[in-house]
């Protein structure tokens, strides 16, 4: 049995019934637990578990599920060196309980996920929009949220006063040049043949004329 596979077992046989399903992939655990559980969950793999870090707390977008989002933590623990992701499953207009009381810097994390997703984390000391303007309305991360017909609001610095204007997304109206050095060509490079590809290039002086 791999340390992981025993990870797993361990896992279950402490949370019991708050273990929805767990699915190993590519080398990772991933455990879904009760939204309802997730403390008392988060709290024994911070504990018992060893798992000291959370590195990263997102939420994932699956509008045609009943419960709509899904809210991902990503563990660490370094004496075991090992990584878990647990997530749970929230539907529209439902909260879940915030981790900070285990992980503080959980803080920063919940704030995104509500500010992007509309997710609210009961017990969070500050649930307030973090990335987005004052008065801004929608959550950007949302899949049905429209690319067109938001104004936003800043500070213009030349007028001295604050200014309503478009949102400007034109990420779907951009050209891609995928031959640009900055945007990546079709194949691997696993050096530097890109620069012996250049008109002129030259095998003492690989990218420049002679």
């Amino acid at each position: 049995m791999t340390d992981l596979a025993i990870l797993d077992e361990s896992i279950k046989s402490a949370l019991g019934g708050a273990v929805v399903e767990s699915v190993m992939a590519r080398g990772e655990l991933t455990i879904e637990v009760q939204a309802s559980d997730i403390l008392s969950a988060i709290s024994h793999l911070q504990g018992a578990g060893e798992f000291k870090i959370l590195v990263d707390l997102c939420g994932v977008d699956w509008p045609q599920r009943e419960k709509r989002f899904d809210v991902v933590y990503h563990l660490l623990s370094l004496t075991k060196n090992a990584r878990v992701r647990v997530k749970a499953k929230v539907g529209e207009g439902e909260s879940i309980a915030s981790v900070i009381s285990v992980y503080p810097a959980a803080g920063w994390f919940e704030r995104e996920t509500f500010d992007m997703y509309g997710v609210a984390f009961t017990g969070h000391p500050d649930m307030r929009r973090i990335l987005t303007d004052y008065g801004f309305s929608g959550y950007p991360l949302r899949k049905d949220f429209p690319l067109t017909g938001y104004v936003e609001l800043r500070y213009d610095d030349e007028l001295k006063r604050v200014v309503y204007q478009p949102v400007q997304l034109v990420q779907e109206f951009r050209d891609f040049d995928f031959m640009s050095p900055w945007e990546g060509a079709p194949h691997i490079l696993p050096g530097d043949e890109k620069a012996a590809m250049a008109p002129g290039a030259t095998s003492g002086n690989p990218g420049k004329t002679p």
